[in-house]
Order: structure tokens, then sequence, then C-alpha cells
């Protein structure tokens, strides 16, 4: 929606962006056949076929020249490890499947995996080097004026100076209101008032004119663009969004009406699925790895004391819907009602064995087969007992926004501290805020992140009681 005000189209961008979605796949087959022929092999070409077509849907580079622009490389060089360990995961299921890689000697593959994506990073990085160089040298600068100031016209047009390989130059601003007032920063220049936006435009040749009148002022938005019928500048309303609390904000269409997402789930499109698939993957290895240790812990559970091994307890999963969620059992009690009172320091309900697995946080594996079953992510918000979420809803505003995707095993919030018991609701609400701030700044970097720190700062946590 954004590329035409970023990147003048040409056909050799088109051919550029073409070579683009390809390069990944003739990467790979090459890499493929140079690490055959190395361990002297025959080239399989149904095993080819099969990587080509991973490479094509999994490992392909954002459709937008525009984001390719506007990135940093080491999101370039995270993005490509990222897909290209989903293709390795999908590979290796899809060969176990069909027994298609059984021709294949362990060293070959393994070469192959770990030579491959040093090609695919050195190729994407000189890819977007080219495709930054060729807009650089074959278009020149086009100005842009911005017609209203407030925070989401500012922040634009610094972004818009901060990436000079757009080629777009921010010759000012136009309110109706004085410098003063405006408050505007150092760097920002004033050009004139609204009523003055055409006739600059015409006398100085302006390319863009981006809007950012807020909403109230609509009839203002109207009577400018009937001003600036007469000039050949491209226009774009630039919506204030600052003024929301949005979450995961993008835009859209719908039929053909443009619309706006102000609050809605990270994971849509391949982002779900590809959440979903790292759950998968990673559920299943760890309970492999951690079933002696699975086995262990139950039979300890049950000879500690009476009761079940697994306790059950209902909890808010994904759009609040209730789910119930395993742990082993580290209380004497199995509280599920109206009132659930939050374990506390020294609380005489935990048994012993149980005081082991919550400093540990072992209670929490039974939950990786609530992820095997889609109830539950590795990372994401941590669900909370059904009464302590009717409790919080009516007094932590936003509080139910966090269901917009799948509860977590460990979560932001858990990683920075904000675990065990909540005293007050400012112990809650800092929860909260980490959970929201996951939503809103989700990438599949930060669930690696998240983690990882999980391992090094979770199962050491004082709170953890």
């Amino acid at each position: 929606m954004a590329q035409p005000v970023l990147v003048k189209q040409s056909f050799l961008i088109a051919l550029m962006t073409g070579a683009q979605a390809v390069m990944p796949a003739l990467v790979a087959v090459i890499c493929l056949y140079a690490s055959v022929i190395a361990f002297g092999r025959d080239f399989d070409l149904s095993v080819v076929t099969v990587v080509l077509v991973l490479c094509l849907t999994m490992v392909r580079p954002p459709r937008e020249v525009s984001i390719q622009l506007t990135s940093e490389r080491t999101a370039a060089v995270a993005d490509v490890m990222f897909h290209w360990c989903l293709l390795l995961i999908a590979l290796l299921a899809i060969g176990y499947l069909t027994k298609a890689l059984d021709g294949y000697p362990r060293r070959v593959f393994i070469t192959w995996a770990l030579v491959t994506p040093v090609g695919l990073i050195l190729a994407t990085l000189a890819m977007q080097e080219v495709m930054r160089r060729f807009l650089m040298s074959a278009f020149g600068n086009r100005s842009a004026i911005f017609a209203g100031y407030n925070n989401s016209s500012l922040e634009l047009a610094k972004r818009l100076q901060r990436n000079p390989g757009m080629r777009i130059e921010v010759a000012g601003f136009f309110d109706d209101r004085s410098v003063d007032r405006l408050a505007m920063e150092a760097q920002t220049r004033l050009v004139g008032s609204l009523a003055d936006v055409a006739r600059y435009v015409n006398e100085n040749g302006v390319d863009i004119i981006f809007v950012a009148l807020p909403i109230r002022h609509i009839q203002r938005v109207m009577n400018l663009l009937d001003d600036l019928r007469d000039t050949t500048a491209s226009i774009y309303y630039v919506p204030d969004i600052f003024v929301f609390d949005l979450i995961q904000a993008r835009s859209g269409e719908i039929h053909g009406i443009p619309v706006v997402a102000m609050c809605e789930t990270p994971f849509y499109g391949y982002r779900g699925v590809t959440k979903r698939l790292t759950d998968i993957a990673f559920s299943a290895g760890i309970l492999l790895l951690t079933l002696p240790l699975f086995v262990l812990v139950a039979a300890s559970v049950k000879l500690s004391s009476p009761g079940p091994v697994i306790f059950k307890q209902r909890r808010y999963g994904l759009d609040g819907r209730e789910i119930q969620v395993y742990k082993f059992r580290t209380m004497r009690v199995t509280e599920d009602g109206a009132k659930i009172r939050q374990a506390s320091k020294s609380d005489a309900r935990i048994t012993r064995i149980g005081s082991i697995l919550r400093r540990s946080s072992l209670d929490e594996l039974p939950q990786l087969i609530n992820v095997l079953q889609g109830r539950m992510s590795l990372v994401g918000p941590r669900p909370h007992a059904v009464a302590h979420n009717e409790e919080y809803r009516k007094l932590i505003k936003g509080y139910m926004v966090r269901h917009k995707v799948l509860p977590g095993i460990t979560g932001l919030a858990q990683v920075n501290g904000c675990r065990g018991e909540t005293a007050q609701l400012e112990d809650m609400q800092a929860r909260v805020n980490y959970d929201l701030d996951y939503l809103r700044y989700w990438t599949p970097m930060l669930d690696i992140k998240i983690l990882f720190l999980t391992i090094f700062k979770v199962f050491r946590d004082e709170k953890a009681y």
C-alpha cells in the first residue's frame, strides 16, 4: 500500500524483485549440488524438487521493495536464519514421513544445512545493496511536505530523513498554529499555513503531500483536497495513530474498502503458521528429551502426598475462551472455584516436593502437552485462573486484550521479574503492561530471546514459591 510513495516503479525493479524471489532457491540447490558432489553421492531430483518448493514458499524476501530499503541489515540476516531453520524442520519432517532422505548420508545433509545459510545471507545482503545503489542512482530526489504537525507526521518525517535510500526530502510542515503553540522541534521547519499549501506545491514542484490533520477536522481535509486538485502531486493521508493505544496497528482493505486495524493479534497469516510450527517442533522435542525427568517428577508427586499427579485448573485462553491448564500438583489442595488464594512465601498448602518443583519451575512441564493440543504456546502471556481474570478485568484497563494470543508457558513479563504472587494491584498492572508490549512488538526473535532468558532467569527466580 505504501510502495508507490517510497519507490518509483520500473521494469528493472520488477526484474530485480523477481530475481530476489528465486534467489534463495537457487542458492540452496547450488549448495546442495556442491555438498553431494563433494562427498561423491548422486544428485536426487526428488529431494531437489522438495527443496525448491520449500525455499520458494518459506525463504523469501519481503514483497515490498520499500521494506528492504528501510530495514536494517541485521534484521535481514535474522530473518534469513529464522526461515532457514523453519525450512530445515519442515524438510526433516517430510524426510521422516517419506523416507526421501534415506539415501543421503548425514554428513552431506549437515554440510548443506550449515553452508547454505552463509550463502543465503551473503546473497541477500548483496541483492539489497544492489537494489539500494540502483535506486540511489536511477531516480532523483523527490520533495515532500506535511499538511499538519502532530506526533504521527513528525515521526514519519524523521523516518524519511533517517533513510536516504528512499530519496525523499522533507521540505517542511504547514499548520495554522504558530511555532510557539506547536512546540516544534529544532530540526523541523514551519513553512506556512494550510491556506499556503496549494500555492507552495505549484511554485516549488512538490512531489508528495502527506495530509496529517486529525480525523475530527475532516472538513479541513476535504477543503485542502479541493485546493490541491490543480496539482499533480501524490497525496497521502496520515492518521494521527498516536492518540490511540494501538495493538498491532496496520492498514489494509476489505473488498476494496480501506480499513485500519487498531487492536489485532500479531499472529495473522504466515506469522501464525510460523508460530504454531515452532511451538509443535520445540515442545515435542523438549517432551522427548525430558521424558525421564517427567516420569521421575510424576512418581515423586504421587509418593509425597495424597492426590492426583496432574493438577488441572480452568484458565482463560485465546479470545478469552476457557481452557484447562495442566501442572504437576504442588499443593495439598486443588482449588478451582470462584475464589482462589494465590501461593505466597512459606505457604502451608505447598508440599515439600511441590516447593522444589515451584522454585525450579518443573511444575510447568505438563503444559508442553497444552502446547501440543493448541491451547497454549511456548511464549505468550501467562494464563491466570478464571477467578483472578474475573477480578482483575474490572480493575485494569486493557486486561482482556492479553487474550488476543494463546497464553504461554513463559512470557515477557516473567523474564522481567513479574511472576509469583501479585500482592498489590500494581504488581498485576506491571505484568499486564509487559503482556501488552509483547503483543505490540512481537517478532520471532523476541520469542527466541524470551526462551533463552527463561533458562537463565526464571528457573532461578526468587519469586518462584
